[in-house]
């Protein structure tokens, strides 16, 4: 199986939590894989359970099998972002769906607990990506054809993020055209180029952020903030991620500063 060729170190993470919705619901579990430069060969992890603060429904309970009162001594993710956030350090991040859920999710928590966890220089590499575009597979169809294993424990935060590590050197083995470097990967596995992690703005072509949805889409954000000022503070007290509203706010500045 092919190692990984590292510049520096790479976080294999994997969340599991009390709902979909990026905005809203929390982490329950939160497991990392962080593998070292220069191939992988030193590894280190960290799984902790997390009490959300909110209940955790049943319906998601009979998913990952974490419920509100295995969690109801743990630590709050504010109590634990700061061993969290040393942990991760300056690693780029890795995982399964991890553009469109956990990452977005994770950069949720952190605001939240206060940390603003740095994201303008880490490389995102998306193995559902990659297997997206070769063969098309849920997780576990993903590690048997890789890997010929059967997962057990899926949607176990641990055996899931352990499973992807496998999967992205299997990937780089039988793909000879998948080059083995993060910065590589990161650009093969991103869909779009997104300017806030909910992907409500992107940036177009002439690398200027548009509205991604609603009656603006495909506008200038600056352009339709500097116009339509009441936008901007109806999606403030909208429920927009926190992340978002951050965005936002930094390109809402930018037309103010413009203005003659």
């Amino acid at each position: 199986m092919a190692k990984l060729n590292l510049t520096r170190p790479l976080a294999f993470f994997d969340v599991e939590t009390t709902g979909l919705n990026i905005a809203t619901d929390r982490i329950v579990e939160i497991s990392i894989l962080k593998i070292f430069p220069p191939d992988g060969g030193r590894k280190e992890s960290k799984t902790l359970l997390v009490n959300p603060t909110i209940p955790i429904p049943k319906e998601v309970t009979k998913i990952h099998g974490i419920s509100d009162i295995d969690v109801a001594d743990e630590p709050t993710f504010k109590d634990c972002a700061k061993e969290l956030s040393d942990f991760f350090g300056d690693s780029d991040l890795a995982g399964y769906n991890c553009n469109y859920f956990d990452i977005p999710l994770l950069m949720e928590e952190f605001l939240r607990a206060g940390i603003d966890f740095e994201m303008k220089d880490r490389k995102m590499v998306d193995v559902q990506g990659i297997f997206h575009k070769k063969e098309e597979r849920t997780l576990s169809a993903a590690y048997k054809f890789y890997c010929g294993k059967s997962l057990e424990n899926a949607h176990s935060a641990e055996a899931d993020i352990t499973a992807t590590a496998e999967i992205l050197e299997a990937q780089l083995e039988k793909y000879t055209d998948l080059k083995n470097d993060v910065a590589y990967l990161h650009g093969f596995t991103s869909r779009s180029r997104r300017v806030d992690f909910a992907g409500r703005f992107v940036y177009n072509d002439k690398n200027v952020p548009v509205f991604n949805f609603g009656k603006h889409n495909g506008k200038s954000a600056e352009d339709v903030f500097r116009s339509e000022p009441s936008y901007y503070s109806w999606m403030m007290n909208g429920e927009f991620s926190l992340h978002t509203k951050k965005i936002i706010t930094e390109i809402f500045q930018k037309t103010k500063i413009k203005q003659p």
